[in-house]
């Protein structure tokens, strides 16, 4: 295999055989071929797309990378959820204690930050102890003693996704719609699934800025679930402002624990009852019993047992997860909320620490904003539009002055 001469086929449109793709995917994964020279095929695959062919072929390649999870035939429904990403999307710490509420498995393999958005899993591993990297028989136990558990992938499944991820993430090539519908879909049916919800954005806190490029990716990602033997379900949402009241990892969490104890933000609650539906046995009302009764509250805190998390900690996690300086936001001038830029949102909680410029990057899990007015509402002069939390008073103005550009009121 002559990889630039492969690079180049694609850099100029040529279409790539699913025998090329998987002997790419073979040597990326066993490190024979450099990261270099994958950035650079995933640059071509951005501008140049790919075919429905070469997107079921790297999705299968990436599948058959490494292992994936086998259940018995008397196993569970086993179902999952993702989302392709927006600011404070924050749904699956909710949404998979509720589905283990109706019976259902749920074997939810997350990953980390992205870009602007967060990742499920570092917002979980601001729970202290918080074990997010289990063994396979470590999940196959959590799963069947509590229906539910939350983790990042194993060694051995999918290798080639966690690889190119990562790559993703810092070489400007996530918002492709071939290289997200391979990373998403080998990952989801690497679970062993029988139904899968998609959550896919558009707007200014998106991937996909426009409702048209996020029917495209949901078309592409449903048609590769279907074809694979899950049952695929895509549900559109706008991200132009952040989903609930909060962005940045512990300041989600202690969000996720109002909602489960049958609070939190409207909206929040709602897309978490939308997608819950797409993929469960029960109806709505069901479900929104199961958050206002605490059942799935209780079933969060055996998973987060389970885990090694300290159970103990989640109602008092804005104190345990303390930044030490703190500041609103307040309106200039009295009106109606107009915008409030979930883009600018996600990139000052970058710049605060709370995600990742580089793969490499830590993650600070204090830091952030909450308290986020939602557009629409009615201000007066003074009122707090949200609140900052940073590690520094330098980060602290700089964040406050950018997030005022993103805000409108007339």
């Amino acid at each position: 295999m002559h990889v630039p001469s492969l690079i180049e086929k694609k850099r100029d449109g040529g279409v790539l055989s699913s025998e090329e793709i998987a002997e790419i995917i073979r040597a990326f994964t066993s490190g024979e071929l450099p990261e270099y020279q994958m950035s650079a095929l995933a640059m071509a695959i951005f501008f140049r797309g790919m075919s429905t062919e070469e997107t079921a072929s790297l999705t299968d390649a990436m599948l058959n990378s490494g292992g994936r999870l086998e259940w018995r035939t008397d196993a569970r429904m086993r179902v999952d959820k993702h989302s392709t990403g927006g600011i404070g999307d924050k749904t699956s710490l909710i949404l998979a204690p509720l589905l283990a509420c109706d019976g259902l498995w749920v074997p939810m393999i997350s990953g980390r930050g992205l870009g602007i958005t967060g990742g499920t899993l570092d917002k979980l591993e601001s729970i202290p102890g918080f074990r997010t990297g289990l063994s396979e028989p470590e999940i196959y136990r959590v799963v069947a003693d509590v229906g539910c558990v939350m983790v990042g992938q194993t060694v051995s499944i999918c290798p080639a996704d966690k690889k190119l991820y990562a790559l993703r993430d810092v070489t400007g090539t996530v918002p492709s719609i071939p290289l997200i519908v391979a990373s998403i879909m080998s990952k989801k049916l690497a679970e062993g699934l029988n139904r899968l919800v998609l959550d896919v954005k558009h707007g200014a806190g998106a991937f996909m800025k426009t409702a048209e490029q996020a029917q495209m990716l949901a078309d592409a990602m449903v048609g590769a679930g279907e074809s694979l033997g899950v049952k695929t379900t895509a549900i559109l949402h706008a991200m132009d402002e952040p989903l609930g009241e909060s962005a940045g990892n512990a300041l989600e969490v202690a969000e996720c624990v109002s909602a489960l104890q049958g609070g939190g933000p409207r909206d929040l609650v709602e897309l978490t009852l939308e997608l819950a539906r797409a993929v469960s046995n029960s109806p709505r009302e069901q479900l929104n019993a199961w958050l206002k009764d605490g059942t799935a509250w209780k079933k969060f805190q055996q998973m987060v047992a389970a885990q090694g998390g300290d159970v103990e900690a989640l109602e008092r996690l804005s104190e345990v997860q303390k930044a030490p300086f703190v500041a609103e936001l307040k309106a200039s001038q009295g009106g109606r909320v107009t915008k409030l830029d979930a883009l600018t949102v996600g990139q000052v909680c970058v710049e605060l620490g709370a995600g990742r410029s580089r793969a490499t990057d830590p993650v600070d899990h204090a830091v952030g904003v909450d308290r986020i007015i939602k557009t629409g509402r009615e201000v007066r002069a003074g009122d707090c539009l949200l609140r900052v939390h940073a590690r520094t008073q330098t980060a602290l103005d700089a964040a406050l002055v950018k997030l005022g550009k993103g805000v409108e009121i007339s």
